[in-house]
């Protein structure tokens, strides 16, 4: 049986921080590390890198990859959808800043709030949540505001595909919760979509004519490293075992926080001006995060669900 909560408790909201916290370190990483590395390229490589360590993980902890459990078609949706969002990322920066980008790409809690709760009533979302989410939203809006003013004919076609992106970061979500992925293992969930996009991703690398190699300095092998050992396999195996266990609507709000802690790791890390308007920008998310996470007057029962043989 699996046990579904409708409120994120202390674990959930510590994983979530630290989740949130390297991501938006390992934006710092990748934006020092494409001078050496091309995006795509680094993107292979941490993802077939990613599928070894979680094939590792799975034997270790006896947990079965390949069982016939209906999950393929599901499974191979969530991962199409995934390499979609990479690809739309990574073209993407090629039209329009990261700043631009990073604000449509995270319109992705919203179509999880707007789609979800139509296939899974307990994660609809009250007023006042949707007041948080709007102001959450506004907070990384008004970080990024600064380099979001002009706008050129090639920017919009980057915009685009980042606001494309976001989409389908927020239809992964809802592929995971809507399908028999809902009853499948973490490491099963995200074996699906990390093993698509790392087939994927080496063919549109070459198809962008990136310069493939191995021969980088330390500081760029230690970034792939990290990104892939905690990003791609750590963090993203903990966001699929809390998206199992805890409504998708409220965690996804948590992810806000990422362009705000690469911004603050900017500051930390790189000596970037630490700015009144930063300050007002984590305030205006975690002002957000809360109200979409408060409790209400009323006690609800734990949502269980059946795991299919």
């Amino acid at each position: 049986m699996i046990e579904r909560r409708h409120h994120l408790d202390t674990r959930a909201t510590t994983l979530l921080l630290a989740c949130c916290a390297f991501w938006g370190l390992q934006q710092i990483l990748i934006k020092t590390t494409v001078t050496e590395v091309p995006p795509l390229w680094q993107a292979s490589i941490r993802m077939v890198g990613a599928v070894v360590l979680l094939w590792l993980w799975c034997l270790w902890r006896r947990v079965p990859l390949f069982e016939r459990d209906g999950t393929l078609a599901g499974g191979l949706l969530a991962g199409l959808l995934f390499a979609g969002e990479f690809t739309c990322i990574y073209i993407g920066l090629q039209h329009t800043t990261a700043s631009r980008l990073t604000v449509f790409l995270y319109t992705s809690p919203f179509v999880v709030a707007l789609l979800l709760p139509r296939f899974v009533p307990a994660e609809r979302l009250r007023g006042m949540q949707w007041i948080g989410l709007a102001i959450a939203f506004a907070g990384v809006v008004l970080a990024f505001s600064e380099s979001f003013g002009h706008s050129s004919s090639g920017q919009l076609f980057g915009d685009a595909l980042a606001l494309a992106a976001g989409v389908l970061w927020g239809l992964t979500t809802l592929a995971i919760r809507t399908t028999r992925l809902a009853t499948a293992s973490a490491e099963k969930t995200l074996f699906y979509q990390i093993a698509v996009t790392a087939a994927v991703s080496p063919l549109l690398s070459l198809a962008l004519g990136e310069r493939w190699g191995f021969s980088y300095s330390t500081y760029a092998w230690f970034s792939i490293f990290l990104q892939t050992a905690i990003g791609a396999f750590a963090s993203y195996l903990a966001w699929m075992w809390m998206l199992r266990h805890y409504p998708a609507t409220r965690i996804s709000s948590f992810t806000f926080l990422t362009p705000l802690f690469a911004l603050v790791f900017g500051v930390v890390l790189l000596k970037e001006p630490l700015t009144l308007q930063l300050v007002l920008a984590l305030a205006g998310v975690a002002l957000g995060i809360l109200l979409v996470n408060r409790r209400a007057g009323v006690k609800e029962k734990p949502e269980s669900m059946g795991r299919a043989n």
